[in-house]
């Protein structure tokens, strides 16, 4: 993944704490990010896991250098910035590192997503209060990789409850509108459409088609059928009925074509 040079110059101004660019805010602003120098850079870089060590150069451009690199690391797909560049944002919009304003860093935001804009991304606080990263063409969030053997939290075990009671009593036009499809468009997945079960000729047909672009810009085309119940080993929905298709059933067709 690559930024423009200014775009990267401009988000070393705000991790070293000095805004001077019109991106970066007007100097006449107070300052809503910590001053950073050499050795603070060094510090903060530290945190994040890497071994970079400030050399005394021109601290901005300096930094620009590394976001380069950060950024020229494995991916998923031109939408998703690699991790350690998630990592970078999520530490540097940190509510504990407010200056001159709330925790909740208005200030910091809009100065951060002037600079984002032009690559087309944004920035935004989640419930859990860190500072993620949003695709604004395709609304992919990069989320970061959780650690899957923590404790859920209250919020999680709440959600959890939530959306187990809320499956348990929609029908499945609900479950491909209100779950299926947003989930798999947080995924980046692309041009998710829904048939419905409005004519029942589609009945053996695929409830969702969706595209997913490889870093090859490849497509791969998806082709779902979706059926809420549960199996018993007859075959046999809750309801008892065995009439029509099964279920639980996902049909996938997949193409590869590459792009026009």
């Amino acid at each position: 993944m690559k930024f423009r040079r200014r775009t990267l110059e401009s988000l070393g101004e705000l991790v070293c704490g000095s805004p001077v660019s019109d991106d970066a805010g007007d100097s006449s602003e107070p300052k809503f990010f910590p001053y950073r120098s050499s050795k603070y850079l060094t510090e903060f870089f530290a945190e994040l896991g890497t071994d970079w060590v400030h050399d005394g150069s021109t601290r901005h451009r300096w930094v620009a250098g590394i976001l380069e690199s950060m950024l020229a690391e494995p991916h998923d797909g031109p939408t998703k910035p690699p991790d350690s560049f998630c990592w970078l944002i999520v530490y540097l919009m940190s509510p504990a590192e407010a200056l001159n304003e709330g925790r909740d860093r208005p200030h910091a935001l809009r100065q951060l997503n002037q600079v984002l804009d032009r690559e087309g991304f944004e920035a935004f606080y989640a419930d859990d209060g860190h500072c993620y990263l949003r695709h604004l063409g395709t609304n992919t969030v990069s989320a970061l990789a959780a650690n899957p053997h923590r404790p859920f939290t209250a919020a999680e075990v709440q959600r959890r409850a939530d959306l187990a009671a809320y499956l348990k009593k929609c029908s499945e036009d609900q479950l491909i509108e209100e779950v299926l499809l947003p989930l798999f468009r947080q995924l980046g997945f692309q041009q998710v459409t829904a048939a419905g079960h409005k004519d029942k000729a589609l009945e053996y047909g695929k409830d969702i088609w969706m595209r997913y672009t490889l870093p090859t810009r490849h497509f791969l085309y998806f082709g779902i059928q979706v059926k809420r119940g549960k199996l018993d080993a007859a075959g046999m929905t809750r309801a008892g009925n065995a009439n029509g298709p099964s279920p639980v059933k996902v049909g996938t067709r997949l193409l590869i074509t590459p792009r026009a």
